[in-house]
C-alpha cells in the first residue's frame, strides 16, 4: 500500500477506506467561496458493491491498492470455486463463482478471462463481449411472422433463455453478448 494525497484520487483507482477496498468511480475538486478546496468522491465497495459518497480536505492522505490486470485461461469449476490457469507459468488459480454474478453460465472451457488482481487477491473479472453457444430449445417458425418485429424464445447450450430470430432453429450456433446474454448474430462457419 501506498500513501497519497487525496487530490491524486483518480477514475479507476483502487483505495483502502475504513478498513475496506473501494474502486473510485468519479472524483471532483469543488472550491468553496472561503475555505479550502474539497474533493467529492463517488466510490464503490469491491466486495459489497454498494456506493458510497465522500469527502476529503486536498492536504488528506488516502491508501492506494496496488492494482494488476491479468489474463487468464478458464480450465474447470469445482464446487462454489471456478479453477483459472496462468497461459504464462501454467500455475493454477482458484476463484470464487460469485465474482462473475449472473455472467457465470457464459463461462465456457478454454475461454480467455480477464482477472483484476489487488496485492495478488482476485477481486473482479471480465469475460469477453461474446459468446458462442448452441440452440437446444427454440420456437418452430410461425407463418407470416415477419423477422423484422418479432423474436421468439430459445435456451441455449448453457441453459440461458434468450429472444432470438424467427429464422433461428435448434441445433444452430448463435453469437450472444455475455453482459446481457442477447442475441447478437448467427456464428459463423
Amino acid at each position: 500500500m501506498a500513501k497519497m494525497q487525496a487530490n491524486q484520487m483518480r477514475a479507476g483507482m483502487v483505495i483502502e477506506f475504513e478498513g475496506q477496498r473501494y474502486t473510485i468511480i468519479r472524483q471532483n475538486i469543488m472550491i468553496p467561496g472561503k475555505g479550502n478546496a474539497i474533493i467529492q468522491v463517488d466510490m464503490r465497495n469491491i466486495k459489497t458493491g454498494s456506493k458510497k459518497d465522500q469527502r476529503w480536505r486536498t492536504a488528506d492522505t488516502v491508501e492506494r491498492l496496488m492494482t494488476e490486470d491479468k489474463e487468464f485461461t478458464f480450465s474447470y469449476a469445482e464446487g462454489d470455486m471456478i479453477v483459472l490457469m496462468d497461459p504464462e507459468t501454467y500455475e493454477q488459480t482458484q476463484v470464487p463463482k460469485d465474482i462473475l454474478g449472473d455472467r457465470l453460465p457464459f463461462l465456457v472451457e478454454n475461454m480467455t478471462v480477464g482477472v483484476r488482481l489487488i496485492e495478488g487477491e482476485p477481486v473482479a473479472m471480465t469475460l469477453p463481449e461474446q459468446v458462442t453457444l448452441e440452440v437446444v430449445e427454440a420456437d418452430p417458425v410461425v407463418k407470416g411472422q415477419t423477422a423484422t418485429s418479432s423474436y421468439k424464445p430459445a435456451v441455449l447450450s448453457n441453459g440461458v433463455k434468450t429472444m432470438v430470430p424467427p429464422f433461428i432453429t435448434v441445433g444452430e450456433r448463435i453469437v450472444v453478448k455475455t453482459e446481457d446474454g442477447s442475441y447478437y448474430e448467427r456464428a459463423k462457419g
